[in-house]
C-alpha cells in the first residue's frame, strides 16, 4: 500500500461521487480511512441503494464512527496523504471553513488544514449562497481546493456514471499519489 488518504462522505446528494472516490483510490492501492456522516448513511441508500454503505466499507481499510473523535484519524500524527470529502454538503464546508471540529469528518479535514495536507472538499449546492461562496472563500485561504462536481462536458460523457468518475479521477489526482488518472483534454 502505498499511501494512506481519508475519504469522507457527507450528507449532499451525488452519493455516486464517494463510491468512485472509493473505487479508485482502492484500484491504485491506496489505504482509505472512511468516515460517513448520519445524513450521508441516508443518502447513500436513497441514491445508490440500501448495499451503497457496506460496499464503501469494502473497499475501505477502516471505517470509523463520526462521533469518535479519538479515532486515529483525528491526530495530526497519523500519517496520510490527505483527504477528500466526496460530496460536501454546505454544513461540512461551513464547519471546516470556521474550524469547528464537532464531528470526525470535520476534525479529519481540519487536521489536514493544520498539517498543510491535501484537502478536496467537492462542495455540492446549488445554487449558491453568500454564505456559502465565503466559506468556499475561507476553505480556500486557509489551504483547502474545493472541487465542485462539474461535468467535463467536452469529454462527452455517455452517463452520468462516466461523469461522476471523471469528477471523482480529478479529485483523486489533486492528492498526487500517481500519475494522472483522469481523462485529460485533447482539442481536436
Amino acid at each position: 500500500m502505498s499511501a494512506r488518504v481519508v475519504l469522507g462522505v457527507s450528507g449532499a446528494s451525488g452519493a455516486m461521487l464517494a463510491r468512485d472516490c472509493a473505487r479508485l483510490l482502492h484500484r491504485l492501492g491506496a489505504g482509505v480511512d472512511l468516515v460517513i456522516s448520519p445524513m450521508a448513511r441516508r443518502t447513500l441508500a436513497e441514491e445508490l441503494g440500501p448495499d451503497a454503505e457496506a460496499e464503501l466499507c469494502a473497499l475501505a481499510n477502516r471505517c470509523h464512527e463520526i462521533r469518535d473523535l479519538g479515532a486515529s484519524i483525528a491526530s495530526g500524527s497519523y500519517p496520510v496523504a490527505g483527504m477528500i470529502v466526496a460530496p460536501c454538503s454546505m454544513r461540512s464546508l461551513a464547519a471546516i471553513a470556521q474550524g469547528l471540529d464537532d464531528t470526525l469528518l470535520t476534525r479529519a479535514a481540519g487536521v489536514q488544514l493544520k498539517e498543510r495536507r491535501p484537502l478536496v472538499l467537492l462542495a455540492r449546492e446549488a445554487p449558491l449562497t453568500l454564505a456559502h461562496l465565503r466559506n468556499m472563500t475561507a476553505a480556500t485561504e486557509m489551504g483547502a481546493v474545493i472541487l465542485p462536481p462539474v461535468p467535463a462536458f467536452y469529454l462527452r460523457p455517455a452517463s452520468l456514471a462516466e461523469a461522476s468518475a471523471q469528477i471523482a479521477a480529478r479529485a483523486v489526482d489533486l492528492l498526487r499519489l500517481a500519475g494522472p488518472t483522469a481523462t485529460p483534454w485533447r482539442p481536436a
